[in-house]
């Protein structure tokens, strides 16, 4: 099993860090695009978590199982309200299988970038078309490199500057690493953090799902389905498994 980076330092205060993500503004539409695109089949999100999607999601009537490394992440999404909707096992998004045949397997919030190597991200790929029924949907939300927003020779973009909050992203374009380094100021107090990741564009993604048996449906800019253009900063991606 993959290192636990979300342990229980981080998940302590995970909703609270990104509390800009359970608006109802970016929520909202994550949760309409994914009901529609379960079709009214089960869906299982891979990474789930503290429930963040996965809650919503169940209590639109999809039937939601998820998969997660870190079990102090659990922890939390099992002491929520609606949680016994959700079926919730601890495991490693790149091998851990589950009963069931999924109309929609999901890993949204760029935590593709979590696994930190090729060969782990395309284990992924294949692990969530093993869990697919024909014809089931792969849906990853994840964000373009900005390796254009780096001067020649700079390795650090600044992706949030704010009095109380302060936060960085660190690429080595040689070996498609990052680093996402994380400042709170709480009070007097400094909180600090630095998560791994391993970034990768978009048509190397597809790549990946044409080695797992997947091809492109969709790919949008948000969950709005803004176009995607050589201009945006995320995108919202949809591989399909072949009907039987």
């Amino acid at each position: 099993m993959r290192e636990v980076t979300f342990d229980e330092s981080v998940a302590s205060s995970y909703d609270e860090d990104s509390a800009g993500m359970f608006d109802a503004a970016v929520l909202g539409p994550t949760v309409d695009r994914l009901v529609e695109l379960a079709d009214g089949g089960p869906a299982l999100e891979f990474a789930v978590g503290t429930g963040r999607v996965a809650l919503p999601l169940a209590a639109r009537g999809v039937p939601v199982t998820g998969i997660d490394v870190s079990a102090p992440m659990l922890d939390r999404l099992r002491a929520k309200p609606g949680a016994d909707a959700v079926t919730a096992a601890l495991g490693d998004v790149t091998g851990t299988r589950v009963e069931g045949e999924f109309a929609l397997v999901y890993l949204v919030f760029n935590t593709i970038m979590n696994v930190t190597t090729q060969a782990g991200q395309v284990a992924t790929f294949r692990n969530a078309a093993a869990h697919l029924r024909p014809g089931g949907r792969f849906v990853v939300e994840v964000m373009v490199p900005a390796l254009q927003r780096l001067a020649p020779g700079e390795r650090v973009h600044a992706f949030t500057v704010t009095p109380a909050r302060l936060g960085f992203d660190e690429y080595d374009v040689a070996t498609q690493r990052m680093w996402s380094h994380h400042y709170w100021l709480d009070g007097e107090r400094m909180r600090t953090s630095s998560i791994a990741f391993r970034y990768a564009w978009p048509a190397e993604l597809d790549l990946m799902a044409e080695l797992a048996g997947m091809r492109l449906e969709h790919r949008w800019a948000d969950w709005q389905r803004a176009p995607f253009t050589g201009e945006s900063t995320f995108h919202v991606s949809v591989w399909r498994t072949p009907e039987g």
